[in-house]
């Protein structure tokens, strides 16, 4: 049973930063690659970024790249994603994702194994 748990939210000012992590726990396979999704009242499931199980490539939603980053420490079953130039339509809950799958990594339905969430609030 894979347990993953996101930290790093909170409440930012317009053009502010903030770094999310999530940890797994359990039996986590480090060959997964691993994804954030963010999600509004109301709204579906949205992708934000993805990175494959070695870390040397990555994905993102246009509306983040160049301002969103993500990567992963494999030693410590860690994914983070660095969240720069943060804008008040980035207000969502993120989500950490895992997936034995290495493409259409942006389709939440590929993923097996998802966090509780973290609240990001941008004040404008």
């Amino acid at each position: 049973q894979v347990h993953l748990v996101e930290s790093g939210g909170g409440l930012v000012r317009d053009g502010g930063s903030l770094r999310l992590s999530c940890a797994a726990s359990g039996r986590e396979f480090r060959t997964f690659s691993k994804g954030w999704f963010r999600q509004t009242p109301g709204e579906e499931r949205e992708f934000v970024a993805a990175i494959n199980w070695d870390g040397e490539s990555t994905y993102y939603a246009d509306s983040v790249k160049g301002r969103f980053t993500i990567s992963r420490n494999n030693g410590e079953d860690t994914v983070s994603l660095q969240m720069t130039s943060l804008k008040p339509e980035d207000t969502a809950v993120y989500y950490c994702a895992t997936t034995p799958y290495v493409s259409k990594l942006d389709l939440p339905a590929r993923y097996t194994n998802w966090g509780q969430g973290t609240q990001v609030t941008v004040s404008s």
